[in-house]
């Protein structure tokens, strides 16, 4: 185990916040005096079946604490899941089956490896003691958080304010992400920025049942690939890492300028020193930021896939576009969107080019039509709409199509 200084140097890089002030520090000293690794939790709710960029954020910082020789524990939340994470939520969540929690738990949990070592993780269900616990157990529980600290989160009190309704069970989500901290006795938990009251809260409960309080380690919110919102599935915004290398590669290259420091930071195992680097370069517009998006693309395919295809997909794009004198800004035009596919021809009018649906089926029929970089012969054919679409109608003309 290596030294407190450089444990923290690497901890503390790209985190927000690290709560109380010196505690990492000293749970670091016990650990190292002592040998025993510190047990670092992140639980997770498996809504969705898949994970994006912004998932690996804590995966990452979650990596960095295993190579240091700590203990990973992912939290499954089988029962959380059913009731449902209200951070952020102006409405309550749709309550989700057994069924549907165990079907994505799995396909999550395959996807988290490719960051996280498998055989060095343990993994627990919290229905492993929620389905167990007897309910004056709940009482007690209920018991040492008040109402008056529920209406403190920002979100249940804009709702409180607003007059919408808050369900009792979704008070009992933060508790029982606190209990899950007691059942595994966690030294650390880890959360986005959003999830910062329900890891404080978990210090409170296992102040409750006489353990030490977990360290709170906060990270920041990986902006999805339109630069604005949080990256997130339902916006279309994200970049999937089970996604095909191209996708992977093509939706990086589409992330605004300003959106590249930030990449490097929070989704890739790029040294931070060589990040700051990057940075300064491009603040003094010393390099051109389309280099140093392809960089950026060629990283994250190589950490999903492997080496050689990063750099075959780099040559691809260079080749596709470069070569084909694709221009380095290209115009980005936001549609409604119909649905969560699209037909060629109605994406051929959505761009903007043809002035009728029969000059459109024309260019199609003659090849004219490409779709990130496949030629669309097929009018009835039909696309995703959950990420941007490049479009080239002719030879000289280009657009990215958004539905939102």
């Amino acid at each position: 185990m290596q030294n407190v200084a450089e444990q923290i140097r690497i901890i503390s890089s790209g985190t927000v916040e690290i709560l109380p002030e010196g505690g990492l520090e000293q749970r670091l000293t016990a650990a190292v005096k002592t040998g025993r690794p510190l047990r670092v939790k992140q639980g997770f709710d498996p809504t969705a079946p898949d994970i994006h960029l912004g998932h690996t954020v804590g995966l990452r910082k979650l990596k960095q604490f295993q190579d240091l020789g700590h203990t990973i524990v992912l939290i499954v939340g089988d029962y959380t899941g059913m009731v449902g994470d209200p951070s952020g939520r102006s409405a309550t969540r749709p309550r989700l089956t057994e069924e549907q929690v165990e079907e994505n738990a799995q396909t999550y949990l395959r996807q988290c490896f490719k960051v996280l070592d498998e055989s060095k993780t343990e993994v627990h269900k919290n229905g492993e003691w929620f389905s167990k616990m007897p309910f004056a157990e709940i009482m007690f529980l209920a018991s040492q958080i008040t109402v008056s600290r529920m209406l403190e989160r920002d979100d249940f009190d804009k709702r409180f304010k607003a007059e919408a309704p808050i369900s009792i069970h979704e008070m009992f989500y933060p508790l029982m992400q606190a209990y899950d901290s007691v059942a595994i006795k966690a030294d650390i938990e880890i959360g986005g920025t959003d999830q910062k009251f329900n890891l404080l809260a978990g210090r409170q409960i296992q102040e409750a049942y006489k353990q030490p309080p977990q360290i709170v380690l906060t990270l920041p919110i990986l902006v999805g690939t339109d630069g604005v919102q949080r990256m997130s599935k339902s916006l279309g915004n994200y970049i999937g890492v089970d996604d095909p290398p191209n996708q992977i590669f093509g939706k990086t290259m589409s992330i605004p300028d300003d959106a590249i420091v930030q990449y490097f930071q929070l989704a890739t195992d790029l040294d931070p020193a060589e990040v700051e680097k990057i940075q300064r370069e491009l603040e003094a517009g010393s390099v051109n930021p389309m280099e140093r998006k392809k960089d950026l693309a060629e990283t994250l395919v190589r950490m999903y896939y492997d080496e050689a295809t990063g750099s075959r997909e780099r040559d691809n794009f260079t080749q596709t576009f470069s070569q084909k004198k694709r221009p380095e800004k290209v115009d980005e035009v936001i549609r409604e969107k119909p649905g969560q596919r699209v037909s060629v021809l109605t994406l051929a009018m959505d761009s903007g080019f043809p002035k009728s649906k029969g000059e459109a089926r024309r260019m199609i029929a003659q090849g004219g039509f490409y779709v990130d970089d496949d030629r669309q012969s097929d009018p009835f054919a039909e696309l995703s709409t959950a990420s941007p679409l490049f479009v080239k109608y002719g030879k000289k003309k280009f657009v990215i199509v958004v539905y939102k």
